[in-house]
């Protein structure tokens, strides 16, 4: 069973009723994005306040993470500790059911309380992955790399450039190269047939 489902037992149904623990354990999957997230198996650190209300039961929880990534810029890892705020209420079966028959088309996506135990990971997710940046940068100026050699800029100096030629004057240069090469070619066969000729004289 996961970690992030805890057993609310021991919580009383009656309102305003408290259960506070800690949580220690290893992050889910796909906690992120593809760039950017949560490593599955790093460590969750989450102190949880669990209050019954009338209606569910309300989780907060601060929760401590490690996000790694990669900046799309220039490919450099990118670590952080982050801690996360977790606010989210799981409404019981029946009022879930009640806002069904309401019309609420959106009851279907609302958390709801087991019949012993709470998930904590859809909140967890729900807190992590939007507050991640969609395309995080190492810094706000870096300049990427180099669209040539695959280097990173900012490791190179000043004035590091490629020499590019124009295709059309690359053919062209073929096209000379391959002229001059004919042309070396015939000088060497008349050399050839001149020098056949003086030894048939000969």
């Amino acid at each position: 069973m996961s970690g992030l489902i805890v057993d609310i037992v021991d919580l009383p149904r009656a309102t305003g009723s408290v259960k506070n623990l800690q949580i220690r354990t290893p992050a889910p999957a796909d906690l992120g994005t593809e760039v950017i997230g949560v490593p599955e198996g790093s460590e969750l650190a989450l102190d949880v306040t669990l209050t019954s209300m009338d209606d569910g039961v309300l989780a907060h929880a601060d929760a401590d993470l490690h996000i790694h990534g990669e900046c799309v810029r220039c490919l450099r890892d990118l670590d952080e500790d982050r801690t996360v705020r977790i606010d989210e209420l799981y409404l019981f079966p029946e009022a879930i059911e009640a806002q069904r028959a309401e019309g609420d088309e959106e009851a279907d996506d609302l958390l709801s309380v087991g019949e012993t135990t709470l998930d904590l990971e859809p909140a967890l997710r729900d807190a992590v992955v939007p507050a991640l940046p969609f395309q995080p940068l190492c810094r706000p100026d870096c300049p990427g790399l180099c669209s040539e050699c695959g280097q990173r800029l900012e490791d190179l100096p000043a004035d590091h450039h490629h020499e590019v030629l124009d295709p059309r004057w690359s053919a062209l240069a073929g096209l000379l190269s391959t002229g001059t090469d004919l042309e070396d070619s015939g000088e060497d066969g008349e050399k050839d047939l001149q020098d056949g000729s003086q030894e048939d004289r000969s």
